[in-house]
């Protein structure tokens, strides 16, 4: 049986892995399921599945989470340090889905056992992609996108001609505002903007997907990944979400990977890898779909994106700088403190005032973090007292 931990099981991409891990419990032992606040389901989960360990990051929920797993023989943890202890327990297999920039160290933990780590936490290889890559190297780990995107790179990727590679494209669903004019934009509140046509994703990631800053992060996350330029990673919006991604190859050939927008098909790709194992996704009909279609992704409605590529070609820790004040700008508009284009707005001042400084460890890029939290911080209450 292959050994496995779920870092994050009680999200959006957390819960369709024990999903997939309850469906087949002749194959897979679980070692620690991690969850951040949500006790009650933790518990439940680590009851499915058997799960050795759980832990809580929310040190406060430990007294439930321990009532309810009384008598399991369940071995249960919290706060911070039990989070990255459960990662370096050294199962075979890790997901990692703790959301931002707060699961770099249990990613990092779990990169430095060297079994498979399947990463849905982009920010973790936006913010420290040389610190993450240098400990793949040296802990001879195995990095598995979970993402749709760089899933499906990585599947068409599979026959190794690496070197005949001329570029990739990733696609987008272009969002719930992907026809909204730029006044709608700025009127649209939370609700609005957490509406996807198409996936079903945790609140945090559906507001990239509106601001399009989704596809920002995964434009940085696929240059560590796959090691190409700016230059060489396109952006197509396509609504229908069939085809995830496209390899051109330098002979004219396209390889693209198609599937319905279901997030357990590349968890279940990377879970069973290099095998595959069932799914219960939908099948693809494309007789019924009928259509496929195209169109580049608007830049002046859609800022964010072009900020993305900017802090990429800045190097350095731009793109450190870019996620932790994109997360604090949506945080606000959550809140409600500032409108929906300042997003964009917020992150674009925070990286022009605080640049591309090098942060070359883990410790740099935390601090590097915490300084732009900071200032994104100041700069969203002033926003918001215009």
């Amino acid at each position: 049986m292959k050994s496995v931990s779920v870092l994050g099981s009680t999200g959006s991409v957390g819960t369709q892995t024990v999903e997939l891990l309850a469906a087949a419990p002749d194959r897979y032992a679980v070692r620690a399921l991690v969850g951040g606040r949500n006790a009650a389901l933790l518990a439940q989960q680590a009851r499915q599945l058997r799960a050795e360990l759980a832990v809580i990051a929310d040190e406060a929920a430990l007294p439930a989470l321990r009532e309810a797993l009384a008598g399991t023989g369940i071995a249960t943890a919290a706060g911070a340090a039990a989070v990255v202890e459960a990662a370096a327990a050294g199962a075979d297999w890790t997901m990692a889905a703790i959301t931002g920039a707060a699961g770099l160290p249990a990613t990092l933990a779990a990169i430095r056992q060297g079994g498979a780590v399947a990463f849905a936490n982009k920010e973790a290889l936006v913010c420290a992609g040389d610190v993450m890559l240098a400990a793949v190297r040296d802990h001879g780990a195995t990095l598995l996108p979970v993402d749709s995107e760089h899933n499906a790179i990585f599947q068409a990727m599979a026959d190794g001609n690496r070197d005949a590679i001329e570029r990739i494209t990733l696609t987008a669903s272009g969002g719930p505002f992907r026809t909204a004019s730029l006044d709608e934009m700025a009127r649209a509140r939370p609700e609005a903007a957490l509406r996807h046509p198409v996936w079903s994703m945790g609140s945090k990631i559906s507001i990239d997907s509106a601001t399009m800053m989704n596809k920002g992060l995964e434009l940085i996350e696929a240059a560590r990944l796959f090691s190409l330029p700016s230059a060489a990673i396109g952006v197509l919006v396509h609504p229908q979400s069939v085809i995830h991604g496209m390899v051109h190859y330098r002979d004219g050939s396209v390889l693209a990977q198609l599937g319905s927008p279901d997030m357990r098909t590349p968890i279940a790709h990377t879970l069973a890898w290099p095998g595959r194992i069932a799914t219960p996704a939908a099948r693809l009909d494309l007789a019924q779909l009928g259509q496929l279609t195209f169109e580049p992704p608007d830049a002046e409605r859609f800022p964010a994106l072009r900020i993305a590529r900017a802090a990429l070609e800045a190097g350095g820790g731009a793109p450190c700088v870019l996620n932790a004040a994109n997360e604090v700008a949506v945080a606000a508009f959550l809140d409600r403190r500032i409108g929906f284009l300042d997003i964009a707005a917020t992150v674009d001042h925070v990286l022009q005032e605080i640049g591309a400084p090098a942060a070359p460890s883990v410790e740099a890029v935390l601090a590097l973090d915490q300084e732009s939290r900071q200032v994104a911080a100041r700069v969203c209450a002033a926003r918001a007292a215009a």
